[in-house]
C-alpha cells in the first residue's frame, strides 16, 4: 500500500510492504535493554492487555512477549503483518495481528492498559488518533512512545550509508539525526499527562550484511525506490562496507521513548 505525506520525503510514495521479507530479517536490532526499561516500569506485563500499532514485523511485541502481556499489534501493510505471523509462530507466541491504519483501530473503549508506537508516531494523524487512542485506554493507562535512530554526524559508517541513500533518493528525509526527545504533539495534553520520558545512547552490533540489510529496509530505500534502483544502490553499499567497515562493527545509536498515562 503506497502512502504519501507532504512532510515525508517531499511527497514521495513509500510502501512498507515492498521490504517486508528484508525488514523482517534485518529490522529486529533493538538490544533487549530497549525493551526492559519499559518492563521495569511495570509497563507491557503480564496482567495487561497491550496494542503495538504500526507494528511492521511484530519486533516490539514479539520482544516483549516474555513480559506476560497480552498482545495485539496492527499495521496498515497486510505484507508486514504476514510476516509478523510468520515470526510469531515460529517462536509458538500467541500475538492477535491485524492490518489496520492507526486512524481506522477499532476496538472497545477502554480495553487497553497499554499502546506502543515504536519507530512509526510520526506517522499518524495526531488529530485523529490522539482523541481515539485515549478512548481505547482505560483510565490510567499508558501510551508508549519508543523511536531508536542512528547518529550519522557521529559514526562514520552510519553517515556513509546515508550519505549514499541520499546519493539515490535525494528526497528521503530520514536522514541527519540528531539526539532529541521524544515529540509529543499539542493535542496530547488535553488527554494524557507525560510520566516517564528519557533519552539514551545504545552501541548495536551489526556484520556489513547485516548493516546493508539494515538500510535497505528503511524508507529511503527499499519502501521508495524501483527494484532496479533498489539493486544498484546495494551493489554500490556492499562495495562501500568492504572499504569502510571491517566484518563486524557496531552502530552508536540513539534512542528514546516517552510514557504518557491518561488522564
Amino acid at each position: 500500500m503506497n502512502i504519501t505525506n507532504k512532510n515525508i520525503d517531499g511527497g514521495k510514495a513509500f510502501d512498507w510492504g515492498r521490504t517486508s521479507l528484508d525488514y523482517a530479517k534485518y529490522r529486529d536490532i533493538y538490544p533487549p535493554l530497549f525493551f526492559e526499561k519499559i518492563a521495569e516500569k511495570g509497563i507491557c506485563v503480564k496482567g495487561q492487555r497491550a496494542l503495538d500499532l504500526g507494528t511492521g514485523t511484530g519486533v516490539v511485541p514479539r520482544n516483549m512477549y516474555k513480559y506476560g502481556a497480552e498482545w495485539t499489534g496492527s499495521d496498515i501493510s497486510a505484507n508486514q503483518i504476514a510476516q509478523a505471523k510468520v515470526l510469531a509462530e515460529k517462536d509458538g507466541m500467541k500475538i492477535d495481528f491485524i492490518v489496520s491504519a492507526a486512524e481506522d483501530i477499532d476496538f472497545p473503549e477502554e480495553y487497553f492498559d497499554v499502546i506502543t508506537a515504536c519507530q512509526c508516531f510520526f506517522y499518524f494523524d495526531y488529530d485523529v488518533v490522539i482523541p481515539k487512542l485515549a478512548k481505547l485506554l482505560k483510565k490510567g493507562g499508558r501510551l508508549v512512545i519508543l523511536f531508536m535512530a542512528w547518529l550519522p554526524d557521529e559514526d562514520k559508517i552510519a553517515g556513509e550509508s546515508e550519505r549514499l541513500v541520499l546519493e539515490y533518493n535525494p528526497q528521503w528525509t530520514g536522514g541527519g539525526y540528531t539526539r532529541r526527545p521524544i515529540y509529543v504533539p499539542d493535542i496530547a495534553e488535553k488527554y494524557f499527562d507525560i510520566e516517564f520520558s528519557e533519552e539514551y545512547d545504545l552501541m548495536v552490533p551489526f556484520t556489513r550484511e547485516s548493516w546493508n540489510g539494515r538500510m535497505k529496509a528503511c524508507r529511503g530505500i527499499g519502501a521508495s525506490l524501483s527494484d532496479e534502483d533498489v539493486a544498484a544502490w546495494e551493489n554500490e553499499h556492499m562495495k562501500l562496507l568492504e572499504k569502510i567497515a571491517p566484518e563486524t562493527f557496531e552502530i552508536l545509536h540513539s534512542a528514546s521513548y516517552a510514557v504518557l498515562i491518561k488522564k
